[in-house]
């Protein structure tokens, strides 16, 4: 009270109402909590999982050499390839027949006409050459044109050839723009044919308008021809860790885009859609991870205390792959985490903890799938190596098949990528990622050994490690309780066998029950011959006493256990075992007695039962149970099997009707459960044994001594 009221005097009172409210809230100090973990993990992804953003600009030198973060795809040299080949793909051109048909009938009807003229000899010949001209497109002198007077077959064969070479040329097509070029070619083929100039000049200006387009573009099919050829090209792969710019180079358009594809230019609007990506992600991981928890692992769940536990491994394991990615993503100790976590916490929490690592591996490497993959797979090893702890060898165990599964990944990757070459480069890399790989499960280990009991302190969790050595039978209070008090020694020892094996039949924490049951009567030892088990002299020292005050001695055991539990540094869950092994049951025999004796008070029932209080926990029922079942079967005259069987239900079920086990998360099922643990080892001790008569022992004997 003296502190309460001298923190009142110092802290303003409105301020130390407020930490009192936070003390007592439960749910609000998990908001808080869970906030500062967002915050602290996405400061983490942000400054390291981010990319560094520098101020370049095309012919400016660059400000410090710069690698490819992650693999990427040059956009900038891709297009360039892709536009190359879009040129080389030739115009699609739609062919029209009916140009070389229109031509050929014009020819046609020009020379037809001109030899119907010629052969009509009733015209005379100025007449003629009058209607040559008509047919003729352009004006020409008549001395030229009376070359069309000559034979006909020379007309029909000057016909034949123009239609020959007409068909030729306007077969092979006539593109816009093309016809003053077509229309030369047609003229120097023209000069070859045997004929007079005359007849060239006539058959030229025939021909000149008959020249036309006849190939028509086809965009559609051209552009569709060439997208074909653009996605024939595959995309240019900048790999991780290539060199984009050396530091004083000046930047080429080329590699500013490459920066840019990478998102390593400063100021781009990218960078505040990439916080607002991390975020979002790490709400929906937060959310994912909490219902989890709540489902699956509801005592991690619903205690502040070991939600910060679990999120100071969480920080500590993502802190180490940052650091450790300097030197390769396969030594990202991934494991380390999923060590403590399931050591701490189980299997349960373990798997989804380890995806969640995993997926912060592939931000921080940038999307390295390789590195992913190991720290996924490594942390899962380790959590199947650690589930079920018998020594602390087996954490130096897990990180040594962390180191196999680690190597043959990595072979593994290295042969699928095609990746493996006798040359030396390739070599030295290989070489160096399987050191890095096997590494990983050795450093995985050894950190997570180094700050077992560190944690274990600071956070008064009690492991698998600690009660693995609180049952080394060298342990101080052990070794004294085996001195002072053999009896309660032994008695210990049965207990914790039948714990133990209940313990496994309702998956409860069998190790905890075990060792719970070693330690459940040490505080015996402050007055070991007051207990029936340590008399070995046969003496009595209750009978000098009275009923009242041999309650409170046998009573106080719990309590003086408690209190010797804490001097030799005992863990609060064996404590608490300590304390609720009686619960608050009847000490029967000295109730009895007192009624017996008839004093002149009158005789309080309450007065002769154990404080309490009742069992928190499966473990301390479960020892209860097994505590009052081995001695009261060891009580037993005639211990046969069915007797056994009896004794055993009607104890169990007293301590039910009693109340004994209603704070316990014990369900009738699972008390069937243990009551047949109990019959089948019980049993098995006080099993009836064949007699044998003198005569056949000292037979049998002689039969050993001769078979030896």
């Amino acid at each position: 009270m003296e502190g309460i009221e001298m923190q009142k005097k110092i802290i303003p009172s409105d301020l130390f109402n407020r930490s009192i409210a936070f003390r007592d809230n439960r749910r609000l100090q998990k908001l808080v909590l869970v906030v500062a973990l967002f915050l602290a993990i996405y400061i983490i992804l942000v400054i390291f999982s981010m990319p560094a953003r520098f101020d370049l600009a095309v012919g400016r030198p660059s400000s410090r050499t710069i690698f490819a973060p992650r693999d990427v795809i040059d956009e900038y040299t891709t297009n360039q390839l892709r536009e190359q080949a879009a040129q080389m793909v030739p115009e699609a051109y739609d062919y029209n027949p009916l140009v070389l048909e229109r031509a050929l009938s014009e020819l046609t009807r020009f020379f037809d006409n001109a030899i119907e003229i010629q052969a009509n000899e009733e015209v005379e010949r100025p007449d003629q050459l009058q209607s040559m001209q008509l047919l003729i497109p352009e004006e020409m002198p008549l001395s030229t044109i009376s070359a069309l007077l000559t034979d006909s077959a020379t007309i029909r064969d000057l016909q034949g050839r123009i239609n020959n070479s007409i068909s030729e040329i306007f077969e092979n097509g006539i593109r816009e723009g093309e016809e003053d070029l077509i229309r030369r070619r047609l003229n120097q083929e023209i000069a070859l044919y045997p004929f007079s100039a005359d007849l060239k000049r006539i058959a030229e200006v025939v021909i000149k308008p008959l020249v036309e387009q006849n190939m028509t573009l086809n965009t559609q099919v051209t552009e569709d021809n060439r997208e074909q050829a653009r996605r024939q090209i595959e995309p240019t792969i900048i790999l991780r860790g290539t060199l984009i710019v050396s530091e004083g180079e000046p930047v080429t358009e080329q590699q500013l885009s490459l920066l840019e594809d990478l998102a390593l230019i400063r100021g781009q609007q990218a960078d505040y859609a990439g916080y607002l990506g991390l975020f979002l992600l790490l709400v929906i991981i937060f959310i994912v991870v909490i219902i989890y928890m709540s489902i699956f692992v509801p005592e991690v769940y619903r205690s502040p205390n070991l939600m910060l536990l679990m999120g100071l491994i969480f920080i500590i394991t993502l802190m180490l792959a940052v650091a450790t990615t300097f030197f390769s993503g396969y030594l990202i100790p991934v494991a380390t985490g999923a060590i403590l976590i399931t050591v701490f916490f189980g299997y349960k929490l373990a798997l989804i903890i380890n995806l969640v690592l995993a997926l912060m591996v592939g931000l921080i490497t940038g999307g390295d799938f390789t590195s992913v993959l190991t720290a996924l797979l490594g942390g899962l090893v380790s959590i199947y190596a650690v589930t079920r702890l018998s020594q602390r060898s087996d954490l130096a165990r897990a990180g040594f098949y962390v180191a196999l599964v680690n190597a043959a990944l990595i072979i593994s990757s290295y042969l699928y990528s095609g990746n493996v070459s006798l040359e030396i480069d390739s070599l030295r890399g290989f070489g160096y990622d399987l050191v890095a790989g096997i590494g990983n499960g050795i450093f995985s280990s050894v950190v997570a050994i180094g700050l077992l009991p560190f944690l274990e302190s600071l956070f008064n969790v009690t492991t698998a490690i600690t009660l693995l050595e609180l049952s080394n039978p060298n342990h101080p209070l052990l070794r004294e309780m085996l001195m002072k008090a053999p009896g309660t020694y032994y008695h210990s020892m049965m207990v914790s066998n039948l714990a133990e094996t209940a313990a496994e039949r309702v998956n409860a924490n069998s190790l905890l029950a075990r060792v719970g049951a070693y330690y459940h009567d040490i505080g015996k030892l402050k007055r070991p011959f007051f207990f029936s088990e340590n008399q070995l002299s046969g003496e009595n020292p209750h009978a000098k006493l009275s009923p009242n005050l041999s309650t409170l001695i046998i009573g106080s055991h719990p309590k003086d256990g408690v209190e010797l539990g804490r001097k030799h540094r005992l863990p609060e869950i064996i404590s608490d075992i300590v304390l609720q092994h009686h619960g608050t049951g009847m000490i029967s025999f000295f109730y009895i007695q007192a009624l017996e004796n008839n004093e002149r008070s009158e005789v309080v029932a309450e007065n002769f039962r154990y404080e309490g209080p009742k069992p928190q926990s499966k473990e301390a029922a479960i020892i209860m149970l097994a505590d009052a079942i081995e001695a009261g079967v060891r009580s037993l005259s005639d211990a046969t099997g069915n007797k056994v069987e009896q004794m055993i239900r009607k104890m169990i079920r007293e301590k039910v009707e009693d109340g004994q086990l209603d704070q316990c998360d014990l369900t009738l099922n699972d008390i069937e459960k243990i009551t047949q643990a109990f019959i089948y080892i019980m049993s098995g001790i006080y099993h009836s044994r064949i007699e044998y008569p003198e005569k056949d022992l000292r037979a049998e004997i002689e039969r050993s001594r001769a078979a030896r």
